[in-house]
């Protein structure tokens, strides 16, 4: 399984990117994927994630602003973030994780919101 990132760049407040997860070893479409995020300093959180099913779900803090999405023709999962606010700055992460729970994470995207 790979995974990967892209996306991420600079960007002022308020300003929007669309990140993009492309997958090969796996199907997307058939399986629960998920974008996390980490700041400097702090864990690893979940930020969003899609079911089989096309059902979503959100964190609190970007519900609103966030939304995750998959391509399947292309095996590719996409989290648009909009409305972006500085503590929004991380490292983005996609997440599979298999049967056995083991995961599997891309290389992470950077995003940098300024003030």
């Amino acid at each position: 399984v790979q995974l990967q990132a892209s996306g991420g760049g600079l960007v002022q407040a308020g300003g929007s990117l669309r990140l993009s997860c492309a997958a090969s070893g796996i199907i997307v479409s058939r399986n629960a994927m998920g974008w996390y995020r980490q700041a400097p300093g702090k864990q690893r959180e979940l930020v969003a994630d899609i079911n089989s099913n096309g059902i979503t779900k959100y964190a609190d803090s970007v519900k609103g602003r966030f939304t995750i999405s998959r391509d399947n023709a292309k095996n590719t999962v996409y989290l648009e973030v909009n409305s972006l606010k500085p503590e929004d700055t991380a490292v983005y992460y996609c997440n599979y994780k298999d049967i056995w729970n083991y995961d599997y994470w891309g290389q992470g995207t950077q995003v940098t919101v300024s003030s």
